[in-house]
């Protein structure tokens, strides 16, 4: 059969060899007479996957020892309030930079554990730049300043990060892995899987083992990073096919030449759309601000919604799947994660020349 042309938000296209891999083993891991979904997660056959899975994330990612791999459900929208209930203190205030509708809906969170501040925010622009910012205004009882690295809605993406004075926490949903990180600059990471690292399902969590003294034995044990931390992510069941798949995703990482080379062809992809944006003599109109323009969401608007109408008909009689922005945008929106096939890219950036000359 023919893959669809897919460029959805998320959850988004996974690697065709990964998907041909697990469905080998469906019926029959390892000799096991079961499927992954079947294994007892006690199990040394499950025990294999899990383990793996956290030793070639360490591997791709260069995690340092003192960082805790974990492995949650409820996705990062559970993180929102998992982050501030471990780590904001009675008398300590919660930072946040605003880039967009997901860091708005962090803060919401945060605002029911304890005290927020806004540090900055681009909300007056739509969103279409990562804010600026001063760390000096970081009052001294910050506790923590959080960031969401990569806006899917609104197609801004952090190009550098701040030395933070305090903890610094971000959400990396949706760029997690598509690009070369230096993880010491962070004391917390969270990504739900559903872009970059598999299926919806799992959660990854990367933080200092330092910061598990914040989280109290007063929490519900199910949000406590401790419970996590002291066993191995395994207290109760995990979802152990999402888990399989993301171990399968990095197999496949690995596989195209670590973050390094899927690096190189993310930036191969974004080039091609943002190029045929600029390109266009404003038939199309990219909403990031160049130097804030993300390598994994482009978002577009054409000059009238008639014109923006014909081009998703189009593309969809094309194959062309999931182009149709956000409505807090509007417009199209390609997402062009790891998963996506270069050639994939170049048939769109095709499309819309031709569909502009048109």
């Amino acid at each position: 059969m023919n893959r669809a042309l897919n460029f959805n938000a998320g959850p988004a296209a996974l690697p065709a060899e990964v998907l041909i891999e697990a469905q080998k083993h469906l019926l029959n891991f390892n000799g096991t007479g079961m499927s992954v979904m079947e294994l007892s997660h006690r199990s040394k056959p499950y025990e294999e996957v899990h383990d793996g899975a956290i030793s070639k994330l360490r591997k791709l990612m260069n995690i340092p020892d003192d960082y805790e791999v974990l492995f949650l459900q409820g996705g990062a929208s559970t993180q929102f309030s998992m982050v501030p209930m471990n780590l904001l203190q009675e008398g300590k205030t919660a930072s946040y930079i605003l880039s967009g509708a997901w860091s708005e809906k962090a803060l919401k969170e945060a605002k029911k554990v304890g005290q927020t501040s806004i540090l900055a925010s681009s909300k007056d622009s739509n969103y279409n730049s990562i804010p600026e910012f001063t760390l000096s205004d970081l009052s001294p009882e910050t506790a923590y300043l959080h960031i969401t690295s990569n806006n899917t809605i609104f197609g801004t993406q952090w190009q550098n990060f701040p030395d933070s004075p305090v903890p610094l926490i971000a959400d990396m949903s949706s760029d997690i892995l598509s690009k070369n990180l230096q993880v010491e600059k962070f004391d917390l990471i969270y990504a739900g899987a559903q872009k970059n690292l598999g299926p919806s399902g799992v959660t990854v969590v990367i933080m200092k083992k330092s910061l598990l003294e914040r989280s109290t034995d007063a929490l519900p044990t199910m949000l406590n990073y401790k419970t996590y931390a002291e066993n191995n992510s395994l207290y109760n069941t995990p979802p152990t096919i999402a888990i399989y798949l993301l171990k399968l995703v990095l197999d496949w990482v690995e596989n195209q030449g670590g973050v390094t080379a899927i690096e190189k062809i993310n930036d191969q992809k974004a080039k091609l759309l943002y190029d045929a944006i600029d390109e266009s003599e404003g038939f199309y109109n990219g909403h990031a601000t160049p130097n804030s323009r993300s390598k994994m969401n482009v978002t577009f608007t054409l000059q009238s919604e008639e014109a923006t109408k014909a081009f998703l008909q189009q593309a969809k009689e094309e194959g062309f799947v999931g182009l149709n922005g956000h409505r807090s945008v509007g417009g199209c929106r390609a997402s062009i994660y790891n998963a996506i096939p270069l050639e994939h890219v170049e048939k769109l950036a095709e499309f819309m020349k031709k569909f502009s000359q048109k």
